[in-house]
């Protein structure tokens, strides 16, 4: 890089600036002023925010002259304001949190077919040797999303030697070898024994699992939402759980989060509710700032960034 890069940040995470320097000895890292003081304009070509932007943001963005690029810090951008930043280079942490989510979603699949923790025994049961599980291996998954983590799933059910299908808004060959591509929602969930959600939040797929896609769905089907709990119908979904043509419902997204007390989801028995809390593995801190770094010196070298946000269709 033959000039400095102004690199501004929201707030002050520690080490990161020396961190950024030892990346290259050009890059000019500073944390910007409090909104209550905000000083004069300062000149940034990028800027790093975090994922939930803040009521504090648009005073950011307009304080910074020259900015060219932004980096969010999180994987989904649902929650960020894009609009501010609609004419600038976006880009986000995405795919940084795949692995365990993927993780989570098997341990809910696994649970279901095995019904944990229920066959656990603490006493001597009725009987020994018999029970009436289930089994991944010859199931089908339908995957609604087929981005980063949509991807870690399928690899991981592949090995489970699931049947892997996926919904994707236009015909394309598949990036996970083994898995169909599926552009009509009503034929993946009349395949699928279990469904995971694990699309962007959209205007567009906001409401896209209501009563009507419920009942499309294969009697006694698995629904997993490690998405945003505005996709599901709640309501919809609580009357499908209590008549059966929905099996069970493994949740880490719900509305409101957290939810109050007494609410009928932490009831419900055929519920397996988490607390937002899927993304959760060792070292996160260092997976959602490797992309961030990765794009550093793509920018400094004037090379493509990765993980581009487009701003228009929200994700």
């Amino acid at each position: 890089m033959d000039t400095d890069m102004r690199l501004a940040l929201q707030s002050e995470i520690p080490g990161l600036i020396e961190q950024l320097q030892s990346l290259d000895r050009n890059i000019q890292a500073f944390v910007l002023p409090g909104t209550d003081d905000p000083g004069e304009r300062v000149a940034a070509d990028a800027l790093l925010v975090s994922a939930a932007g803040g009521t504090d943001l648009p005073k950011l963005v307009n304080n910074c002259n020259d900015l060219r690029w932004v980096h969010i810090l999180g994987t989904g951008v649902d929650k960020f304001p894009l609009h501010l930043v609609k004419e600038k280079l976006v880009t986000c942490s995405r795919g940084a949190t795949a692995a365990p989510i993927a993780e989570w979603v098997m341990a809910m699949l696994l649970a279901h077919e095995k019904q944990l923790p229920d066959s656990w025994v603490t006493k001597p049961p009725e009987a020994w040797y018999m029970a009436d599980l289930g089994c991944l291996e010859n199931s089908t998954l339908g995957i609604i999303g087929f981005g980063a983590i949509g991807q870690a799933i399928a690899r991981r059910a592949l090995s489970f030697d699931m049947n892997v299908i996926a919904k994707v808004r236009t015909h394309r060959s598949s990036p996970v070898p083994g898995v169909t591509l599926i552009e009509d929602l009503n034929d993946l969930l009349q395949q699928s024994d279990h469904v995971v959600l694990a699309l962007p939040s959209t205007p567009e797929s906001d409401g896209l699992v209501g009563g009507q896609a419920m009942q499309a769905m294969k009697p006694g089907a698995h629904l997993v939402n490690v998405s945003r709990a505005n996709l599901v119908d709640q309501e919809a979904l609580r009357e499908n759980l209590d008549n059966g043509h929905i099996s069970r419902a493994s949740l880490d997204v719900v509305e409101p989060e957290p939810l109050p007390a007494n609410h009928w989801i932490y009831q419900h028995p055929q519920v397996f509710l988490s607390p937002h809390i899927s993304w959760s593995g060792p070292n996160m801190i260092e997976r959602l700032m490797a992309p961030f770094f990765a794009n550093v010196k793509a920018f400094s070298n004037n090379q493509p960034l990765q993980n581009v946000v487009d701003t228009t269709a929200g994700y």
